[in-house]
């Protein structure tokens, strides 16, 4: 009986041992590929068609918002429009612009932007302005407005240094 407690031991170290490689086996390949996918350098020639393809989709696209010129306009504080007329906006506002040419159409047309600017941000009322998508909305709507004003797509992007709803 002794012979056959043995037997099964051994079965059994074996079996482990067989588990034991597979699985070091797996955690291995799985490394390797890890290194290969996210730690390894490229190949060289990857690399330059990489570069090559970002410099002509950048060509394609013209100037990306961050790439421009930043113009700091005067700070706007406006009634919102709601029923008792009790709150107001306090809002400032840098823009990005394509060129320094466009800096100086800028505040060459200064009136204008501050005009449609007053116009634009006394429409709103609290909830127009009470959630972050609505922010996005209008800032979009700032781009757009100016880009009529300076004519062309001049305006890259709109950024708030100061929002004060009260």
């Amino acid at each position: 009986m002794a012979e056959s407690g043995e037997e099964p031991k051994k079965k059994g170290g074996l079996l482990k041992w067989i588990i034991l490689l597979i699985l070091l086996g797996a955690l291995g390949g799985g490394g390797f590929f890890a290194y290969q996918k996210f730690f390894a350098a490229p190949p060289e020639d990857a690399a330059e068609k990489t570069a090559a393809g970002e410099d002509s989709a950048a060509q394609d696209q013209g100037p990306l918002p961050g790439d421009g010129f930043n113009v700091t306009l005067p700070t706007f504080v406006v009634n919102l429009a709601d029923p008792l007329g009790r709150r107001y906006l306090k809002l400032g506002v840098d823009v990005e612009v394509v060129s320094e040419e466009a800096v100086a159409e800028l505040s060459k047309k200064e009136p204008m932007v501050k005009d449609t600017l007053i116009l634009l941000l006394s429409s709103k009322t609290y909830q127009d302005l009470s959630s972050m998508e609505s922010k996005i909305l209008l800032k979009k709507e700032i781009v757009d407005r100016l880009n009529q004003i300076l004519g062309g797509s001049k305006v890259l992007q709109v950024y708030f240094t100061d929002m004060v709803i009260q």
